[in-house]
């Protein structure tokens, strides 16, 4: 281990690092301490953030590093509460020294890996620690969080968690890991166990990952997550959950024009900055004017040359820190960036352009600095189509806006001129409407005869509507577009309010909705953008329009789509809109039953899938999340889909893998991470072991031996105790050295034949089709559980292929077969206690057990009848149609009604006759004898003889001879007891046949029901399954836990064994149900990897394979 050490005397007149070059700069996660290592004088200076706004940073203190055998520091971290981390190179390996700064004091880990692959703290002051080879095969890629709160000096593993070989650790923020595998980025969070995948590509291979760790860097907020990998920026929507934009950190006009296009939706300057190139123009222009803005706040004598360049200078999103003469400075970036006007940074790239490349591109007058040099036209054309058919309000701008609109309108409600003239810059709008439409034209002025005038000059409204009359033919010229649009409202339009939010962007209110336009100035186009239906007058707008105070807009309802059919067009051919809106859209062609709609849709999500494979997935789910209607109105494409989608995978490439899995299909969520926080006291008696066994041998080899001895005499409940532990996780197999593991690996190897398996990994088709409603009422829910798509779309063509039964074993494995054998635990305990206080008579188990049994019973016949009367309240038809769930109310209430009668049956005593007709007396309930004179002889001896009743003899009347009969049928001979059977031999034999003929019969009954019911065994019962499944969502699980994405994920994928996937897919093909056609390439492939003869490619067109 290497040594620091705290420099007391350091010459605060000399330079930091005594003027060595400072070779890493790093900062806390919430910024309040920095740290400086320079490599040269071995030292590291810790610096305080907090105590200036702006400025020169103050020195806090300087260690000193006093290993000489250290070949490299790999990184430095530092928290909040100044913890010092680092990972150094040591003799060939990778180690790690943690120094508090604040107390002077070295800090341990109470449990300690062998070698360190990356260290950070996050803004919980939590440590987290990241391993990727260790001694211990199953302990590699293994990440450990640990609570910074020492006791000892030690900090204390607090989680811990092992990633599949294939992925790897980048980087973490707060409860977020960004892992890659498979030439893709993926965000895992620790506490709700969801993960996403941001973006996936080719480009992305990495054979080095600290070279990856060095390319990367992530910065996210509420709605987007940025990142940047080698050269480019990739931004997902966490709305859309697609990646929305890929930058060039090299094309600053892209990055610009994108920036200004999106500025209103949060994806802003402050976010995109560190994520670009210090060679940007942009990142030097805002550096520059940062620190220009700051030297204006100093004093005279306090005057500073400030070197930008992109070695001294690091950004985060508050501040910039940079290197001055081996001082830090902190400049303040998100206020002096909010004060930027864009049109000074689009300065910076237009000093090249002519005069028509000029009027071209934006109109915008030169002034002000210029830091640009060359600029490339058909780059700015280029740049300008990436985000132009990108629909911001996908995104909700302007919310602060839009609401301030709605209450203007609410304070002075009139309806407006039905032509209005608008003017922003060098757009002129004309607005016309009557009751059934509206019109709207985009004109562009001139600007070489325009007065420069401030923004609310330019939207003047132009009332003289003959002068503009007389400028028709003039307008025309410079008519840059128009649209009118119909409607067939089941009221008048009026407009109400109009509001311009730029050159290309209109909000209109009217009497029916909202209304968003947008001007493609490039595409001479005008698009509706947004439209929401909502009848607003007088009288109820107060009412209507909160719909709008939230901080999104609303997705636009049925109506919407009803009343223009130009916004249907829109949605359904503009990428974004669609992904966001389609499941709306779908619905209701659907439920409108126009197919052709419907098939567009359907072929569009399909195609928008097929051309990216890795980032498109979530098109997939307009299909699955509308089966509910697909199933009522259209069920072939259930069925259409099923087969089309069949073993299809998010990857151009199917890999096949060698692992040992119980059972030939396994569904899993993808990343496959391990949560060994359950194990952590297992790791820590393991690693005491391990060091026992170094530094005292001899001690170790008698403690082995005397847990041996001790395990010897409870072996068998050691054995179960082992098992049921590894079960949930309480120990793992890092360390194989208890017994229970070397009986486990010795069976293995007897038993096993084959160690591995070639299995094939699948991604199940149904994307977010097990998943509920977010937004959801506590109580309501209790009562009336709001659905998944999977609750109203239980059909056979779902489960016609691997997906289908992949979902299901997904569904059992993760809580179904946990919350089933709960029901049946509360269904047995309520047979034993009602059976135990009806069957065992008062002298075994006394009356006060008894009574207690019956409250039991009570309580677990109540519980199982409050879920009974959920389900008849959820539904009362199916509730009816199930002669299950009738008979299985009347089996718990049965019991709970006798044991509740029981318990209030009045106490008769056992020694006092009590007489009254209460059939419950045990005094009416005991054998009664009759005293009988002796008539047929002279003896004076009474007679006393049992009086006969109507159970004496129960064959002397109809229907207790059928009575009699069914106890016969469950084993009850009773009915014929009163006859001797020696005396009786006839009885006897009738009474065998009668059995016998009774059992083959009633086993045949059976057999025959069975086989029926599973003639198509594998869909009824994956059917019956699901159903089952259903049930268990819906009335068993709470409301939050039908929210776990852990439990309800939205993509499952599957593993399958090669042998079984190549049986279905010859099954299919013998059905005809082999469909190739949408995804050819996959498909071939596939069959190729099989080894299968596929005539179905024939004729169809497949793309050249790339491996």
């Amino acid at each position: 281990m290497s040594q620091i050490i705290e420099i007391d005397d350091y010459d605060k007149t000399g330079k930091p690092h005594d003027g060595k070059p400072i070779t890493k700069i790093e900062i806390s996660p919430n910024e309040k301490y920095l740290v400086t290592y320079s490599k040269e004088d071995n030292s590291i200076f810790r610096w305080n953030v907090n105590n200036v706004t702006e400025g020169q940073l103050d020195l806090i203190t300087t260690y000193k590093i006093l290993e000489n055998s250290i070949t490299a520091i790999n990184q430095i971290c530092v928290s909040d509460d100044m913890k010092l981390v680092y990972i150094y190179e040591c003799t060939g390996k990778r180690q790690i020294e943690i120094y508090d700064m604040e107390n002077n004091q070295k800090i341990e880990l109470d449990y300690d890996l062998e070698e360190y692959e990356y260290g950070a703290f996050n803004s919980k002051g939590e440590f987290i620690l990241y391993n990727r080879d260790s001694e211990h095969k199953t302990l590699q890629n293994v990440i450990i969080i640990y609570s910074t709160k020492a006791r000892n000096n030690k900090w204390r593993c607090k989680r811990m968690y092992r990633l599949p070989i294939e992925l790897e650790l980048i980087t973490s923020k707060d409860d977020n890991f960004y892992l890659f595998a498979n030439n893709s980025i993926y965000e895992w969070n620790i506490l709700t166990k969801n993960s996403i995948k941001i973006f996936g590509s080719d480009e992305m291979e990495y054979k080095d990952m600290s070279e990856l760790r060095k390319n990367f860097k992530i910065f996210s907020n509420e709605k987007f997550i940025c990142t940047r990998i080698k050269n480019k920026i990739i931004i997902y929507s966490i709305e859309l959950e697609i990646p929305i934009a890929s930058l060039d950190i090299n094309n600053d006009i892209q990055i610009y024009n994108y920036i200004n296009y999106m500025k209103n939706t949060g994806l802003n300057l402050p976010l995109l900055l560190p994520l670009l190139s210090t060679n940007s123009k942009i990142w030097n222009f805002v550096m520059k004017y940062c620190f220009k803005e700051y030297k204006k706040c100093l004093k005279q004598n306090e005057q500073l040359q400030f070197d930008i360049s992109s070695d001294n200078i690091q950004t985060k999103t508050k501040y910039a820190f940079r290197i001055q003469d081996g001082y830090v400075w902190k400049v303040e970036l998100e206020e002096k960036i909010s004060s930027i006007k864009f049109k000074d940074v689009f300065n910076i790239f237009i000093e090249d352009l002519s005069s028509d490349e000029f009027d071209d591109a934006k109109k915008i007058n030169k002034k002000g600095d210029k830091i640009g040099e060359d600029l490339n036209f058909d780059e700015f054309e280029e740049a300008y189509e990436t985000y132009e058919d990108l629909n911001v309000y996908l995104f909700s701008p302007y919310m602060n806006t839009i609401p301030k609109l709605f209450k203007d309108v609410e304070s002075n409600f009139k309806y407006q001129d039905k032509l209005k003239f608008l003017k922003y810059n060098s757009i002129r709008w004309k607005i016309k409407y009557d009751r059934r439409s509206i019109s709207l034209q985009a004109f562009n002025i001139n600007k070489d005869n325009e007065d420069n005038k401030d923004n609310e000059d330019n939207k003047d409204n132009e009332d003289n509507k003959d002068n503009e009359d007389n400028k028709d033919n003039e307008d025309n010229k410079n008519l840059i577009s128009s649209r009118t649009e119909n409607f067939n409202a089941p009221k008048d339009i009026f407009l109400l309010k109009i509001e311009l939010l730029n050159d290309n962007n209109i909000i209109l209110i009217t009497t029916i909705g909202l209304f968003i336009y947008h001007l493609n100035e490039k595409n001479k186009s005008i698009s509706l953008n947004y439209f929401y239906y909502i009848e607003l007058d007088k009288d109820s707008f107060g009412k209507n329009f909160k719909i709008f105070s939230k901080t999104t807009l609303p997705l636009p309802n049925y109506d919407s789509f009803k009343l223009s059919e130009k916004w249907v067009q829109y949605v359904k051919d503009n990428k974004e809109s669609l992904l966001k809106y389609g499941v709306g859209l779908l619905e209701f062609a659907i439920k409108e039953q126009k197919l052709e709609l419907v098939d567009d849709i359907y072929k569009k999500c399909i195609s928008y899938f097929k051309k990216d494979l890795r980032n498109n997935r979530m098109f997939l789910s307009i299909i699955t999340s509308a089966m509910p209607y697909f199933n009522e109105y259209f069920p072939d494409y259930i069925t259409r889909y099923s087969l089309e989608t069949a073993m299809i995978i998010d990857n151009p490439i199917y890999k096949i893998e060698y692992r040992q899995h119980k059972s030939q299909l396994h569904s899993f969520q993808y990343p496959q991470i391990d949560d060994l926080t359950k194990s952590i006291l297992w790791l820590r008696y393991n690693a005491w072991m391990g060091k026992l066994a170094k530094i005292h041998g001899k001690d170790f080899t008698i403690v082995k031996l005397l847990i041996k001895l001790l395990i010897l005499p409870i072996f068998p409940i050691y054995f179960v105790a082992f098992y049921i532990l590894s079960k949930f996780h309480f120990i793992n197999d890092a360390y194989k050295n208890a017994i229970y593991y070397d009986l486990v690996s010795f069976f293995d190897k007897k038993l096993s034949r084959n160690r591995t398996t070639p299995i094939i990994t699948f991604m199940i088709s149904y994307i977010k089709f097990m998943n509920y409603p977010q937004d959801y009422d506590w109580f309501w829910e209790l009562i009336l559980p709001q659905h998944s798509p999977f609750v109203d779309s239980i059909r056979s063509d779902i489960f016609k292929t691997l997906d289908g039964e992949a979902l299901i074993n997904f569904k059992w494995n993760t809580y179904g077969k946990y919350y089933h054998s709960i029901i049946w635990i509360g269904y047995a305990a309520l047979l034993v206690c009602f059976d135990t206080a009806a069957g065992i008579p008062d002298r075994y188990i006394g009356t006060d057990i008894r009574n207690k049994l019956l409250i039991a019973s009570t309580i677990l016949g109540f519980f199982h009848l409050i879920f009974e009367f959920r389900q008849f309240i959820y539904d009362p038809a199916k509730w009816i149609r199930s002669y299950g769930n009738i008979i299985g109310t009347f089996i718990y209430f049965l019991p709970t009604f006798t044991s509740i009668l029981w318990l209030r049956t009045k106490d008769y005593s056992l020694y006092i006759r009590t007489f009254n007709d209460d059939p419950n007396n045990p005094w009416n309930l005991t054998t009664t004898y009759q005293v009988f004179d002796n008539e047929t002889s002279t003896s004076p001896n009474l007679f006393i003889l049992q009086q006969p009743d109507k159970n004496t003899n129960m064959f002397t009347n109809y229907a207790n001879s059928l009575f009699a009969t069914c106890l016969l049928l469950t084993g009850d001979t009773s009915p014929l007891s009163n006859w001797p059977y020696e005396e009786n031999p006839t009885l006897v034999i009738l009474m065998i046949l009668f059995a016998f003929a009774m059992a083959i019969y009633i086993l045949n009954v059976f057999i025959t029901l069975f086989g029926e019911a599973m003639q198509d065994n594998d869909e009824s019962y994956l059917i019956m399954k699901a159903e089952y499944l259903v049930k268990i969502e819906l009335f068993y699980l709470l409301p939050f836990q039908r929210r776990w994405k852990e439990w309800f994920p939205e993509v499952i994928h599957y593993h399958a064994s090669m042998k079984k996937t190549r049986i279905e897919i010859k099954k299919m093909i013998e059905n005809k149900e082999w469909k190739p056609k949408e995804f050819p390439d996959l498909k071939q492939r596939l069959t190729e990897k099989l080894d299968i003869e596929d005539d179905t490619l024939k004729g169809i067109h497949i793309d050249k394979i790339t491996t």
